[in-house]
């Protein structure tokens, strides 16, 4: 597996690419945003590690235009930041954020998360693998999914938790719960996430304004296809 690694700090990027390596897989480092941007749309990668304080275009910035291409719109994003304020974690994820750590962070933490993440969003499904929920209509084993006939563009995770909204509806499902069996781990960050993402679902896939409900103070149900 192949991971772009964005960061200006040389001992921090080393110190990934150190670990990176020990799990088996190859780092590509850059010190810039216009350089991280250039590498992913030049070479295939499988991940990005994107630092938000960078040189040039900055890593938000840089998140933002990997998203709007459509080469490069499905990569698994993990930010990096020295702050650690909730807003900054929040405009991190409503650009297209898989997942947001905060420095200093753990290596091995670093590690297990993107293997948490790519465990889900490469995760092997039956080939004809579909689900259609009234207008929509979610091909797994093309990772694409259409609303009314037209191509919508999901993040990893975005599609990570469509998919399991579809396989769980009419089950009310707890923010904890979503976060354990789509995040794939106690997310440090909190429950916010899955708000900011639920969000997202919602303004791509206008359907679900009236079919994913709020469960207040608790979590999200998407109703009966019936009821929708």
């Amino acid at each position: 597996m192949d991971i772009l690694v964005a960061e200006d700090d040389r001992d921090i990027a080393e110190l990934i690419a150190h670990y990176l390596t020990r799990a088996g897989w190859r780092a590509h480092i850059t010190a810039s945003g216009d350089e991280a941007l250039a590498s992913a749309r030049r070479q295939p990668t499988d991940l990005v590690i994107l630092d938000v304080m960078l040189p040039g275009l900055s890593g938000l910035e840089v998140c933002r235009a990997l998203r709007s291409d459509k080469a490069t719109a499905l990569i698994p994003i993990i930010m990096l930041t020295a702050r650690a304020e909730e807003s900054d974690r929040i405009i991190g994820l409503e650009i297209g954020a898989d997942d947001y750590i905060s420095k200093p962070f753990s290596p091995n933490e670093l590690v297990a998360r993107i293997r948490a993440l790519m465990r889900r969003s490469k995760r092997a499904e039956p080939v004809d693998s579909t689900l259609a929920f009234g207008p929509l209509v979610m091909d797994l084993s093309r990772h694409t999914v259409v609303d009314e006939g037209r191509d919508v563009k999901l993040t990893a995770k975005e599609f990570m938790l469509l998919q399991y909204l579809l396989q769980h509806r009419g089950r009310v499902l707890s923010r904890d719960l979503l976060l354990g069996d789509v995040w794939g781990y106690r997310y440090t960050g909190g429950t916010r996430t899955v708000d900011v993402h639920v969000r997202r679902l919602r303004e791509k896939l206008p359907f679900l304004v009236d079919a994913l409900v709020t469960v207040k103070q608790f979590g999200y149900k998407l109703v009966e296809e019936s009821q929708a």
